[in-house]
């Protein structure tokens, strides 16, 4: 499809307009070998919109010896999405999904009220060495979804909006910008996009919500005459118009936000909650390890092992 969003958002200009309202340099973590840098959540900034939680994961490369294997743990009170560029990963869940995430794809996990799932590269075919990039957020639920029960939604590539135009190309994952709407239904209103820009090729920011950001993931953009590389994220003023030009060597793009929520949100380990008496029952279900009777179940066919609580 042709798409032609206006390249004049009426941006403020001048020295006494600031059109960033924060400047995120993530955290990196090496987990031997495989590199995490964690945007969200930051010390001036729990959230964008309802994205409490934002990780690039890689890039990497996984020797047939040496994978990601994350064993089964809960969730309560978020959705989460893992969206790769490059490699695979195979997701299970308490609810019985047996399902392989691979780059372009929409996963929706809803946790609710728990979910417990798995996250590998367990492939056995696997004969050589497999790169790996992605990134995993955590949407938080609004407080009337807190309790809802699991779901997990999978879409195709071919399932999502795809803008292509004036040099770019912009996957909408999830929620609603520049007029269209991606296939997934949320519980709150937002935006979640994966744009390609080529060398000088500008975007405006989708000016209908609340809460804006963006992520560079490859390349770099210019933003009211400032130039922001790879693995920083700025957040955006509300209501102000944006637009950002792309580098000489073009740009990869994560363009994220919507409306805040009623409230901060409590985290604790993988659970997110808008009170800490929900995030103690949640500990002490998983404390007890009543995969029978209890709140969580561990996901079939790898109900073997799992990560025991933290001590703190």
């Amino acid at each position: 499809m042709s798409w032609n969003p206006a390249l004049d958002p009426h941006c403020p200009t001048g020295d006494d307009v600031d059109l960033i309202d924060t400047v995120i340099i993530p955290r990196a973590r090496d987990l031997g070998g495989f590199e995490v840098r964690r945007a969200l959540p930051a010390p001036r900034r729990q959230m964008v919109g309802p994205f409490i939680f934002f990780d690039q994961m890689g890039p990497a490369e996984f020797l047939p010896s040496r994978s990601l294997d994350v064993r089964p743990h809960p969730h309560i009170g978020l959705a989460t999405i893992s969206y790769l560029y490059r490699g695979r990963m195979h997701h299970r869940d308490s609810l019985g999904t047996d399902q392989w995430i691979e780059p372009g794809a929409v996963n929706w996990m809803v946790a609710g009220h728990g979910i417990t799932h798995s996250e590998r590269t367990d492939d056995e075919t696997q004969r050589d060495p497999m790169p790996f990039f992605g990134i995993q957020t955590w949407v938080a639920l609004p407080k009337d979804h807190e309790d809802r029960a699991p779901e997990f939604i999978h879409a195709a590539p071919s399932d999502l909006p795809m803008m292509t135009g004036e040099g770019k190309d912009v996957r909408l994952i999830l929620g609603s910008a520049y007029g269209e709407t991606a296939p997934v239904q949320t519980a709150s209103e937002m935006f979640y996009a994966d744009a390609v820009l080529q060398p000088g090729a500008a975007i405006p920011l989708p000016d209908n919500h609340e809460d804006r950001g963006v992520y560079v993931v490859d390349g770099s953009v210019t933003v009211a005459g400032d130039t922001y590389d790879a693995g920083q994220m700025m957040v955006f003023r509300p209501g102000d118009g944006v637009s950002l030009k792309a580098g000489e060597r073009g740009a990869r793009l994560m363009l994220l936000g919507g409306e805040t929520l009623e409230g901060p949100r409590y985290i604790w380990w993988n659970f997110v909650a808008s009170s800490k008496e929900r995030i103690d029952e949640a500990k002490e279900a998983w404390r007890r390890e009543d995969w029978a009777e209890g709140r969580f179940q561990l996901p079939p066919g790898d109900d073997a092992e799992f990560i025991p609580l933290p001590d703190k």
